[in-house]
């Protein structure tokens, strides 16, 4: 079987739209996330992103 069909969602996820006049930032954004995980975990990322963009949340909502 092919690495897309064993493809599924884990038990929570977040989904953020882009504009297209930031496709290009973004592409970089997720390039590099390699290294920005070195030095930040992806949960503190992942609150830094809500919280930059005033999205409310639970933490007990937001982890499996």
């Amino acid at each position: 079987m092919s690495g897309l069909g064993k493809f599924q969602w884990q038990n929570g996820y977040g989904a953020f739209s882009v504009s297209q006049s930031q496709v290009k930032r973004v592409t970089e954004y997720i390039r590099n996330q390699p290294e920005r995980h070195k030095r930040l975990t992806f949960q503190d990322e992942f609150r830094a992103l809500l919280r930059k963009h005033e999205i409310p949340f639970d933490e007990r909502y937001v982890w499996d």
